[in-house]
């Protein structure tokens, strides 16, 4: 920890000063719709969204590639093998625990970050131009995560992250929700991963990075689908 600290955060802060790419924002309120999709099976090492603490951010990264040379499947497939092509070296690295080449279902990652805030991770979903992650116990997080990457016309391409998140424990929640201070390196990461992407694909940004943040309170503002219809009625 001691030693990725510094780098870490250094990169962080550069990344803020000088950001690779314009990043456009959208914060609103939430509601049940802001949910991730249910874990297709359960294990007891596994760290859900319910068992997080404080509120859930729902967040959309997306950037759309001009020219791109590789397609959808093909990018999906470099970034599965090695994630850590589209990190900020020392802002955070992908260890692949008992993980296949191309990420199948169940297989596990650890993902490093500056201080305390190492997160294990398995995969929930794979198909050829997606893979989805969910957080396991020890995580900063309680959520999901989805990579994703659409062939658009004219040899366009769109790759996005989608994040589904609360803190893990009351001292993440203090770190994340209240100081902001991990959300904010998170933040970054996943910025620059979408940049790196583009880059990975061969092509170049159409206008930065897009970031639709979506805030639900919990568990105030979290409700079934079923709940919210009888309401209506």
């Amino acid at each position: 920890m001691l030693t990725r600290l510094p780098r870490g955060v250094a990169g962080v802060l550069w990344r803020c000063v000088r950001p690779d790419a314009p990043v456009h924002t959208v914060e609103e309120a939430g509601d049940h719709r802001d949910l991730p999709p249910p874990l297709p099976d359960v294990t007891l090492r596994d760290q859900p969204l319910e068992q997080g603490f404080g509120p859930a951010l729902h967040r959309e990264f997306r950037v759309q590639v001009v020219g791109a040379r590789r397609s959808a499947a093909e990018l999906i497939g470099v970034i599965a093998r090695d994630m850590n092509l589209a990190v900020v070296p020392g802002v955070a690295r992908f260890d692949y625990v008992a993980a296949s080449e191309a990420l199948r279902v169940g297989d596990e990652l650890v993902v490093r970050m500056p201080g305390p805030w190492d997160g294990p991770v398995r995969v929930l979903r794979r198909s050829a131009t997606s893979f989805r992650l969910g957080t396991l116990v020890g995580h900063l997080e309680a959520g999901q995560i989805e990579f994703s990457a659409r062939d658009l016309s004219g040899g366009d391409l769109e790759f996005g992250i989608t994040t589904w998140a609360r803190a893990g424990d009351r001292v993440a929640d203090l770190l994340y929700s209240r100081l902001g201070l991990a959300k904010q390196i998170q933040y970054l990461l996943w910025v620059e991963f979408c940049v790196r992407a583009a880059s990975l694909a061969g092509g170049r940004l159409a206008d930065g990075v897009t970031v639709r943040t979506r805030t639900v309170a919990w568990p105030d503002g979290v409700h079934s689908a079923e709940e919210n219809s009888s309401e209506a009625v």
